[in-house]
């Protein structure tokens, strides 16, 4: 079974707040049901591993209560979330990595947050990449535009121009990987 970090729960709690208030945020949590509606009325830890699949329910409800159900809305938020990361020292480094350095950066990263999920990126001496990602469930598939936001973002700030990020093989799918696919001038 896959599981989050607490610290994305928190990253993701906070910018709810942010954006929609304590009652905006208290508002979502009580259209969750059972473990995710029980984690996220509790307290989250940021060392804590927590089900993957609480942390969709409580996306897909963020997005159902504050967007219409328009989940490309999450890019934009998650662009919001990575360039929160970036700034001060961190923006700097990754403005003077390249962005080869950056995908295998954000690839890491990633596999930090999330267990039982395998991260492989995979670089071609081109302008291109390709990051599989094995050990999502076709119910996970909202995380592929959280995923998209932050390569994006990050590659914008690292400089790459003409940025474009695209799940090849979707989350949906439900292969043995999904795979989002990279290129940028």
């Amino acid at each position: 079974m896959a599981e989050i970090k607490g610290t994305a729960l928190i990253d993701t709690i906070k910018a709810v707040r942010a954006r929609n208030g304590t009652e905006g945020f208290n508002n979502i949590v009580k259209t969750l049901n059972g473990e995710a509606r029980s984690i996220f009325e509790g307290r989250v830890s940021p060392s804590s591993w927590y089900p993957l699949d609480a942390f969709v329910d409580f996306l897909e409800a963020d997005i159902r209560e504050t967007a219409n159900g328009e989940r490309e809305v999450l890019i934009a938020r998650a662009e919001k979330v990575i360039e929160a990361h970036l700034r001060g020292i961190y923006k700097i480094f990754v403005q003077l990595g390249s962005p080869a350095f950056v995908i295998k950066r954000i690839s890491a990263i990633h596999a930090t947050y999330l267990k039982g999920v395998n991260i492989i990126p995979e670089l071609a001496d081109s302008n291109e990449a390709v990051i599989k990602y094995a050990g999502f469930q076709p119910r996970h598939e909202i995380m592929g535009y959280v995923i998209l936001g932050f390569f994006r973002k990050a590659l914008e700030i690292s400089g790459a121009k003409q940025v474009t990020v695209k799940l090849s093989i979707p989350i949906s799918a439900g292969g043995d990987y999904a795979e989002v696919k990279i290129t940028w001038a």
